[in-house]
């Protein structure tokens, strides 16, 4: 745990994690007893992802607890002994949907086999649209090319350097309001990975610190729409393509902006992952020594 018993809880600045967010700037954290520091990296220094991938989070940067793609969760737990899996969810109704030009030939899911779709490597996602993908057609003809965060994405898009982009919210709608197309959407599936000062009374703390959060956004969704519209202008005042706003009605944009319904993370399913696990290394994208004992804590139920 970080000094004077402060747990350090890693942020996205993404709109799945907007939850944890709430319930540190609204004492709910506080309220269960807990002192809990949100660690978030300047924008402006991330240029590939907000997650080092070469660090270790846990004894590096004496962090407790981080979100992190349920794959890569798994991946990082065991290549890098970065913590154990302590949860797991989507942690809100809130799809990724695959973009292309509005006119693009690519019509259906299927038409983007063999066509580089634009990711974020190293992040997890790949892992989470290799899943999505190969509902609709050989592990073989999946193809992804990085093209780094949401908004470096559009730009790929829009400059026509790739036909295709996963994104999320905010940056799916304002997508459409650059006048591409969706063609199809996949869960977001993410994981809760702590150190080991997470033991199962402060894991209990955290969720119902973050269960009284949730069910304040979901109370009030449209209070948080400028939230997400603060995501949006947090790309352009950090410099990523800031000419992708310039023919874009902000106001407009906001309307459109849907916040979705949240969820508590649900505590690790070692057997559910196990699952996740053998399809990695199916995959060979981990190791076969993996032993999913190793990657999910042992954890007891959330009273």
């Amino acid at each position: 745990m970080g000094t004077d018993d402060t747990i350090r809880l890693f942020h996205l600045p993404f709109s799945f994690m907007l939850p944890q967010q709430v319930a540190s700037e609204q004492g709910y954290f506080a309220a269960e007893g807990l002192d809990v520091e949100l660690v978030e990296r300047d924008r402006e220094s991330v240029d590939w992802k907000y997650i080092p991938a070469e660090e270790n989070l846990t004894t590096d940067h004496g962090v407790d607890m981080y979100p992190i793609c349920k794959w890569e969760s798994i991946k990082r737990t065991w290549d890098m002994g970065d913590g154990k899996i302590v949860a797991k969810g989507t942690f809100a109704d809130q799809p990724y949907t695959v973009f292309v030009r509005g006119d693009s030939a690519i019509e259906a899911p299927g038409d983007l086999a063999g066509v580089p779709v634009g990711v974020n490597r190293r992040t997890g996602q790949e892992y989470t649209a290799i899943r999505a993908l190969e509902e609709h057609m050989s592990p073989e003809e999946v193809e992804l090319t990085h093209c780094g965060m949401p908004t470096d994405r559009l730009r790929a898009l829009r400059d026509g350097e790739v036909a295709a982009v996963t994104l999320l919210e905010p940056q799916s709608t304002l997508a459409r309001h650059l006048g591409f197309r969706p063609v199809m959407d996949f869960a977001n599936h993410m994981g809760m990975v702590g150190g080991e000062a997470i033991d199962d009374d402060t894991l209990e703390k955290f969720m119902r610190g973050y269960g009284r959060a949730v069910e304040e956004i979901n109370a009030d969704p449209d209070a948080y729409r400028e939230a997400y519209l603060d995501m949006l202008k947090a790309e352009a005042s950090a410099g990523v393509a800031p000419d992708l706003f310039e023919d874009v009605d902000m106001d407009e944009l906001r309307a459109d902006l849907t916040v979705p319904t949240y969820a508590v993370p649900e505590l690790a399913d070692g057997a559910e992952l196990d699952g996740q696990l053998d399809w990695m290394k199916r995959r060979r994208l981990i190791d076969d020594e993996a032993d999913i004992d190793a990657i999910v804590a042992s954890v007891a139920p959330v009273r």
